[in-house]
């Protein structure tokens, strides 16, 4: 089925008393997991989600949610940290604090797949300058860290115009297609639901 035709068709369900996620599941084949690193961050056209930002930052920040130094201590509780991780979606840093984030943190936001990267969270500066275009790029960015050998990924919300939604799926679809090692070859099949929805499949061309 079309992408277009198939939007249409999950609109046609039963509505629900929330606003849907739509979610892409892309299934690889040909694929080790383990060798193969699948890791990447996507900009997407249109945001759909508030994203919680966390900064270890030197001072505290009005811009964002800051954790200094001095506090860095209390998170070797290791249900502080647990909530901390939870809590917020991307964490920044300020790279002079990098090597105490890595030690303090890193066990945590290394796995969970949010801890702070060149591409995306690590700053010279503290200020508005440079944070805040920082914090509008992460509203439109996905993060994707392949752990089996299928991805579901959320690119949208039900209340989106269909055109948008196809603008978001298609940039993640492509960019993670590129990430793979065979690209296309690599692609078992695509489906794509609301989040209470049916699954259907899906050829994208």
């Amino acid at each position: 089925m079309e992408l277009k035709q198939a939007l249409e068709e999950l609109r046609k369900g039963k509505k629900r008393k929330f606003d849907q996620t739509l979610d892409l599941i892309i299934n690889l084949k040909g694929i080790n997991i383990r060798k193969d690193n699948i890791s990447l961050i996507i900009d997407i056209p249109h945001k759909f989600k508030d994203k919680k930002v966390c900064g270890f930052l030197t001072e505290k920040n009005e811009l964002v949610k800051t954790v200094t130094k001095p506090e860095f201590p209390k998170y070797k509780d290791k249900a502080a940290l647990k909530e901390l991780i939870d809590n917020f979606d991307f964490f920044i840093a300020h790279a002079s604090l990098m090597p105490s984030v890595a030690t303090t943190f890193g066990k945590a936001l290394g796995p969970a797949g949010k801890m702070p990267s060149p591409q995306l969270g690590i700053i010279t500066k503290e200020t508005p300058e440079m944070i805040n275009p920082l914090l509008e790029r992460i509203s439109k960015s996905i993060k994707i860290r392949a752990k089996e050998a299928s991805i579901k990924i959320a690119v949208g919300k039900e209340n989106m115009k269909d055109e948008q939604l196809m603008e978001n799926l298609l940039s993640v679809y492509n960019s993670i297609i590129q990430a793979l090692p065979n690209n296309i070859e690599n692609v078992k099949n695509v489906n794509i639901k609301f989040t209470m929805g049916k699954l259907l499949g899906v050829e994208i061309k």
